[in-house]
């Protein structure tokens, strides 16, 4: 339980430290770690900048263009590594990546059964929109179409996930006299989700 609590201690201070100092560029920073296969989720991010937009601090559509923005960047190496790397080499070394044999075989079943489509769709599924980059790479899919769909379906998942950390704020912002830590409580709650996509893909990795 501490080592959990640690864990999550350190995430929720990350991610609040980033945006707070870096604002929409720290957005951006955070969701293209996300997008580089590296456990940082974006349901723990971009609610959190919904929230930073609840008090006015930041526009909401910056907000959401930033996430995606973040997320194309991220995709670039990914695709990369399967482009140049292939199957064989993401399959022998995905493990360093916290990728395991059971997620690459998630994302090749989508793109599979939806084509080029699946690159628009993964993008608003949790944990598998982290590592359609992989097959993309590998399939060697068109760079123009891949990061445009990219783009396009990581923006709707950030305006969705913004959207929904601006209504958290708005509601506790009219609970204000009943609970006075709202930063904490908020951070914790996607700090918890974050704990569990760890624990998820370690898990992944164990059963590979």
């Amino acid at each position: 339980m501490e080592f959990i609590n640690t864990i999550l201690a350190f995430l929720i201070n990350f991610i609040e430290h980033v945006i707070n100092v870096m604002g929409p560029w720290g957005i951006s920073l955070l969701m293209a770690i996300e997008s580089c296969n590296i456990p940082l989720p974006s349901e723990a991010i971009l609610p959190f900048a919904g929230y930073i937009v609840s008090k006015g601090e930041m526009n909401f559509h910056i907000a959401a263009l930033a996430g995606a923005f973040g997320c194309v960047l991220g995709s670039i190496p990914s695709y990369y590594l399967g482009y140049f790397g292939g199957r064989k080499f993401v399959e022998k070394y995905g493990k360093y990546f916290l990728v395991s044999h059971k997620d690459l075989e998630e994302a090749d079943k989508w793109v599979e059964k939806y084509g080029d489509w699946a690159f628009f769709i993964c993008r608003m599924l949790p944990v598998v929109r982290t590592f359609i980059s992989l097959p993309a790479g590998i399939l060697r899919a068109k760079k123009r179409i891949f990061f445009t769909l990219t783009f396009l379906g990581s923006l709707v998942w950030s305006y969705l996930l913004v959207y929904v950390g601006v209504k958290m704020g708005q509601n506790m912002e009219a609970f204000k006299h009943i609970w006075h830590k709202f930063d904490i409580a908020i951070v914790v709650i996607f700090g918890i989700l974050g704990v569990l996509y760890i624990y998820k893909h370690v898990k992944h990795l164990k059963e590979s």
